[in-house]
């Protein structure tokens, strides 16, 4: 039988396609303003990467919760790089006061 739901794809800047099962949920957010940061390193770093879910809580600010969250989904060989930016950014020793 054929699957009912098509399977899903993100275009990337080249306009080449990933299939979403390739790609792995590694962290969830409530609000844009948590990832600015981390979406800027992770466009720096070139990794393959999309916040799912990130226009219905710009749409729907308060029902971010009901949606899951912002979702972070990074392609599977960007995950260890993801990761160690992920964890750089949540290590206090990192922050400095100027």
């Amino acid at each position: 039988m054929k699957d009912l739901v098509p399977s899903l794809r993100l275009r990337s800047v080249s306009g080449s396609h990933y299939n979403m099962n390739n790609f792995q949920v590694i962290a969830i957010f409530t609000f844009p303003s948590e990832y600015t940061v981390l979406r800027h390193l992770l466009e720096q770093a070139k990794l393959r990467f999309v916040f799912q879910n990130e226009t219905m809580v710009s749409v729907l600010p308060f029902h971010s919760n009901a949606f899951g969250g912002i979702r972070l989904l990074v392609h599977q060989e960007d995950l260890a790089e993801a990761t160690e930016i992920l964890n750089n950014l949540n290590d206090p020793s990192n922050l400095k006061i100027v």
